[in-house]
């Protein structure tokens, strides 16, 4: 009798193993946000967040009245460099580490749950103030813009609250309902930027009659700060270099947005030094085209050193707008692209249980946003913001710079916290496909040094107003960076040692409850 051979069942490969999620499982999460950005897009994000439509527009007062044109001339690219160390530092973090907490998970994972907990707090705090500055800034200018059309707008400063209300506002709906378009915005703004600044340059080169002399750009000194010449070196000048320190920042969003971004390891490294670099060189030149152009000294002094006083001085009126309608488009956007990256901290950070409430903060709707986050984020800065309905006595948006050098401060010691981690494991730190070699030995020095320098002058008096005890106080011009961010590492410190340190272990996994579930 016969017997019959069954046949063999055909081969059926296996599916295809996303190493992205196989990464995210070892180092102890589930793929819950949606991996669906490119690399582009990962760079699109901090490039749109850096904005040199934004910042070189919103503070470029800063630098004019402390230090004038050498101040940005030379300040720019100086500290553009300092950035760009910092930046690579951080490329070779998010490299080894791509999770959507980024810097405070870096922490956690090189130090203890202590470092997790101060770098995650700080930089909470950092993209707040960052997602605050950018709107009122764009509300701002979209004041200017309305007066420009509407000479008889009463745009105060109440004015410009209800419109930075109402810009957070739209922030928040296009990241809870428009998760779909949040990615090709981002990559939309990069275009917006890239040539919206082509455009300023070209109007700058071709609009005005006439223009201002190499040697004034590049040695003119000028302090409107109200102290003596005699501390421009050493006080003066510095204060003006928050412009720099202040524009290019919140590239840490790579990192936030790694968990949705394909090839993380690599394109989130690549992504994050690459937004710093082209916008050094994009800023710096579009900076420089400012200085140029800028032919009306007295009225630009007497403006607070505001670039709509430049631009108006310079300019028609008909090219005035539209570089200011070009600048606003791009702020709109940076901010958008602030609150996406706020939002992915706040619900990373809520996962591991760091904020208060955080099973509500670390929530995901059915399209996989963290709708919750989107609100209070959104809600924390528009309160910080209050400060800024005040005016200050010498007209200049005190308030505005204090919220800047909060972010700036709060952003940039969450930075250092893990650039000195790595630095002290040393060569016994597991690298990811791009790293630094032993290049990172003098690049993490240089990194912790320069931003301990920064915070330090960016909690300093802006003006001689500021200064408690002096005639010419007034509570208005005060600085109060210290104030909020001393107050926040105070109430940290106190909550750590009154409980937190029995409870927040750092990172959480969820790769084994997602095994229980299945």
């Amino acid at each position: 009798m016969a017997t019959t051979v069954p046949e063999e069942a055909p081969h059926v490969p296996e599916p295809p193993v996303d190493d992205d999620a196989a990464r995210l499982a070892q180092l102890g999460y589930k793929q819950e946000l949606s991996r669906t950005w490119s690399g582009f897009s990962n760079f699109a994000i901090s490039f749109s967040i850096i904005s040199i439509l934004s910042g070189c527009f919103t503070t470029f007062g800063q630098a004019w009245n402390n230090g004038g044109p050498v101040a940005i001339a030379w300040g720019w690219p100086i500290i553009s460099v300092f950035i760009l160390i910092i930046g690579f530092c951080m490329s070779e973090l998010v490299s080894a580490y791509p999770t959507a907490g980024g810097i405070y998970w870096w922490a956690a994972k090189l130090g203890k749950p202590v470092h997790g907990w101060f770098t995650g707090w700080l930089n909470l705090v950092g993209l707040i103030a960052v997602t605050a500055s950018v709107d009122y800034g764009c509300a701002t200018f979209l004041n200017i813009l309305i007066k420009m059309y509407s000479p008889g707008w009463d745009g105060d400063l109440n004015t410009v609250f209800l419109l930075f209300l109402g810009i957070l506002a739209a922030h928040a709906v296009i990241n809870i309902y428009g998760h779909k378009l949040i990615a090709l915005l981002q990559n939309a703004s990069v275009y917006w930027h890239v040539f919206g600044v082509l455009v300023i340059i070209l109007v700058l080169f071709f609009g005005p009659d006439s223009h201002q002399s190499a040697k004034f750009v590049f040695t003119e000194q000028i302090n409107n700060s109200g102290f003596g010449d005699g501390w421009y070196w050493f006080f003066i000048l510095p204060l003006g270099f928050l412009l720099t320190q202040y524009t290019i920042t919140g590239f840490d969003a790579c990192a936030h947005v790694s968990e949705e971004t394909k090839g993380a390891s690599v394109s989130a490294a690549k992504g994050l030094w690459k937004s710093i670099f082209y916008s050094a060189i994009g800023g710096w030149i579009l900076l420089l085209a400012f200085l140029f152009a800028a032919k009306d000294v007295a009225a630009i002094n007497d403006g607070s050193g505001a670039i709509d006083v430049l631009l108006t001085s310079a300019l028609s009126a008909k090219l005035a707008k539209l570089v200011i309608l070009i600048s606003v488009v791009g702020q709109f956007l940076c901010g958008m692209s602030c609150v996406t990256s706020l939002s992915r901290m706040g619900y990373a950070f809520s996962r591991d249980g760091g904020v208060p409430g955080a099973k509500l903060w670390a929530k995901v709707d059915a399209n996989r946003t963290p709708v919750n986050a989107v609100i209070g984020g959104c809600v924390v800065a528009a309160l910080i913001t209050l400060p800024a309905l005040y005016k200050s006595p010498n007209g200049a948006p005190t308030a505005f710079y204090a919220v800047t050098s909060v972010a700036v401060i709060g952003l940039y010691l969450a930075f250092l916290i893990p650039i000195w981690l790595r630095l002290r494991q040393g060569d016994a730190f597991q690298t990811g496909p791009w790293n630094l070699g032993a290049k990172y030995k003098w690049m993490c020095w240089v990194a912790v040094a320069e931003i301990a320098v920064i915070s330090v002058y960016f909690v300093l008096p802006f003006s001689p107003a500021g200064i408690p005890g002096r005639s010419e106080f007034d509570w208005t011009a005060v600085n109060y960076a210290p104030i909020a961010v001393g107050g926040v590492l105070i109430a940290i410190t106190a909550w750590w040692f009154a409980g937190a340190r029995s409870w927040f272990t750092g990172p959480r996994r969820t790769v084994e409850e997602t095994a229980k579930t299945d």
